[in-house]
């Protein structure tokens, strides 16, 4: 009798150092899958999918990446974000990481978490920057006008459906061509982007603008003029 109830007492004993064992190698192995799960969200050599396959369609589309839209993160992948992140002020280190991806355009799985607030800042700060290159010589409805033709243009069928992809189209704004794009904003072109963003358009619905005074292209002088601010002409 005394030998059953003790065998009774050992055998609770190991199914409930079982239960332990069992329950804490399942926490471990889901921190390592969450952890591992959130470095592969970072899209890098040997990445394969979706996101992989929209950073070579806009990379393609911009000009530095010239290889198959396959949707495998090889050498050209690599080599091509390499070169978006060095023309474009971020970490060259050949990853499409958070930073990289909000420039590129491309919301990450990794990010999405972070909502509509962290996507609101990247187009912000990015914005602001375009604006600085651009128009810190103007007042600030200049500025803001120069914002709001972004903004317009994302509006528009004509041109890329995200901010980023319009302000880094090629050819589209010098201050990308000559680098003025990786200046660091003042407060005032901040607060132009800010209303920008927020939908002030002191340029009257233009999707272009330009200097009368140094302007060589014969078309953008056939465009149909909305308003001056400053030295810039601003037109549909």
């Amino acid at each position: 009798m005394f030998k059953n109830k003790k065998t009774k007492i050992t055998l609770v004993i190991l199914v409930i150092m079982l239960i332990i064992a069992t329950s804490t190698t399942i926490i471990v192995y889901r921190n390592y899958k969450e952890e591992n799960e959130s470095i592969e969200a970072l899209s890098k050599y040997g990445s394969r999918g979706s996101e992989v396959t929209q950073i070579q369609k806009k990379l393609k589309q911009w000009g530095y990446y010239s290889g198959n839209v396959d949707g495998i993160y090889g050498t050209q992948t690599v080599n091509a974000v390499k070169y978006f992140q060095r023309k474009n002020g971020l970490k060259v280190d050949g990853i499409a990481g958070p930073a990289t991806l909000a420039a590129i355009g491309i919301t990450s799985s990794s990010s999405s978490s972070s909502g509509s607030s962290s996507n609101y800042n990247s187009n912000l700060n990015l914005l602001a920057r375009l604006i600085y290159g651009e128009a810190r010589g103007e007042s600030y409805t200049g500025q803001v006008a120069v914002g709001a033709v972004c903004m317009n243009r994302v509006k528009s069928s004509s041109f890329p459906n995200t901010l980023s992809g319009v302000i880094y189209e090629p050819g589209a704004f010098d201050a990308v061509r000559d680098g003025q794009i990786n200046l660091t904003p003042n407060s005032t072109a901040r607060k132009a982007a800010q209303d920008a963003l927020n939908g002030w358009d002191p340029s009257y619905g233009a999707i272009y603008y330009f200097n009368p005074s140094t302007a060589t292209n014969k078309w953008i002088w056939s465009r149909p003029m909305t308003v001056t601010i400053g030295k810039h002409r601003f037109c549909k």
